[in-house]
């Protein structure tokens, strides 16, 4: 493993904010795939909001993610039935992650052991493995590098289950391996005040899959985002999301899909729901066709629906393709109110507006929910946003 600590070429000056300088080159990060990377939070400083990756983000709100220093307990973990997966002194910790910000680089230098668990080749878990994240400290730092491995043609789904308080920097890299299939699933469900900056980057080899669902109904700012690259032959990539924001509350996601190798398939679909003021929602994706990729079949959407005055969602989809011999490839992006058209046939039929209210948004967010695949969790997460929905209309 190379633990090099040299950034890429214009990592120091190569942003938004460097435009103008005579130092600066003339003309920002034209693509996702040029951005820099180190395992050096030295080499990038801290943020200013200029940058590319973190002009939609309230850095003012990060505090502990964004401060280099030891490593702390903040965040208790209890890997439950997974600790039998959990295994030590085979270091990939690197393998394919690459810190492409200031957070994932401190978690990387703060949890120097990481937490790897792995599925063996050819095994097939019909269960899902849990593991529970609690914050305990809402002034308390924590940071975390976990890995998760599915060997060749093993099957899995694993849960990162996230509550309590803290500040937490954390890194997940995932290793989808020959003909493997693998759903990581992270709940984000942590208090009214906790921090969360969060890095996925997987890589999905020749014939296997991911699923990877992100859901997040809780915390002050949480920021995760996926990377995902499709590097063999035959490989796919699902990647679904959900949020519920209400007031004063930040949640953010850059989606990357970037397909490298021939016939892959990626499909991208996140929704959110927001209420209240202040309530913030930020989703970028970036779908990246390479020039070796040829029979790609991709698309990527992102829904909002904004049920209060005073709400806000960001949704800005790219797609750049570097070859012609594609089967498909496609994004769309769309944020609106109350279909008064849906509402007014639900009444017509007896239902109050309350109610119609109620079922609309059900029926919004329920597509992600029933693709989550684990019918406890399905149901638990329904009933949560129920709850939102209580809680919204007692305001």
């Amino acid at each position: 493993m190379t633990t090099t600590t040299t950034p890429l070429p214009g990592s120091r000056a190569h942003t938004d904010g460097g435009w103008g300088r005579a130092d600066a080159p003339a003309a920002p990060i034209q693509t996702r795939s040029e951005r820099p990377w180190s395992f050096d939070p030295a080499h990038f400083g801290a943020p200013t909001g200029r940058e590319v990756n973190w002009k939609h983000t309230p850095i003012d709100r990060l505090g502990g993610v964004l401060t280099p220093g030891e490593a702390s307990s903040a965040v208790r973990v209890d890997t439950g039935a997974a600790a039998g997966y959990v295994v030590s002194g085979a270091d990939v910790r690197g393998e394919f992650f690459r810190p492409e910000d200031l957070p994932a680089a401190i978690a990387w230098q703060r949890d120097g052991a990481g937490l790897h668990v792995r599925i063996p080749a050819g095994e097939e878990l019909t269960d899902p493995l849990r593991i529970d994240l609690v914050g305990e400290r809402a002034d308390g730092f924590g940071a975390a590098h976990i890995v998760l491995e599915a060997q060749p043609n093993s099957r899995a789904t694993v849960i990162l289950y996230h509550s309590g308080s803290a500040q937490y920097a954390q890194n997940v890299e995932i290793l989808v391996r020959d003909g493997a299939a693998l759903t990581v699933i992270a709940v984000q469900r942590w208090d009214d005040d906790a921090v969360h900056a969060a890095t996925h980057q997987a890589r999905v080899d020749r014939d296997a899959k991911l699923t990877h669902v992100v859901v997040t109904l809780g915390g002050a700012v949480v920021r995760v985002n996926p990377s995902v690259e499709l590097s063999g032959p035959g490989a796919e990539g699902r990647l679904f999301g959900l949020s519920f924001a209400d007031a004063g509350q930040h949640f953010e996601s850059q989606v990357y899909l970037h397909h490298k190798g021939p016939h892959t398939v990626g499909d991208v679909l996140y929704k959110g729901a927001l209420q209240g003021v202040g309530a913030r929602s930020v989703w970028i994706g970036d779908v990246l066709i390479g020039r070796d990729a040829v029979g790609t079949d991709s698309y990527e959407a992102n829904r909002n629906l904004v049920l209060t005055d005073g709400a806000r969602a960001d949704s800005i989809p790219n797609l750049e393709i570097e070859t012609g011999e594609i089967v498909g490839a496609g994004h769309a992006s769309a944020t609106g109110r109350f279909d008064d058209e849906q509402l007014f046939y639900l009444q017509a039929r007896g239902i109050d507006e309350e109610e119609a209210r109620r079922l609309v948004v059900l029926g919004f967010l329920s597509e992600i929910v029933q693709r989550i695949g684990v019918p406890d969790l399905e149901t638990e997460l329904t009933a949560a946003i129920e709850r939102e929905l209580l809680e919204g209309a007692a305001l």
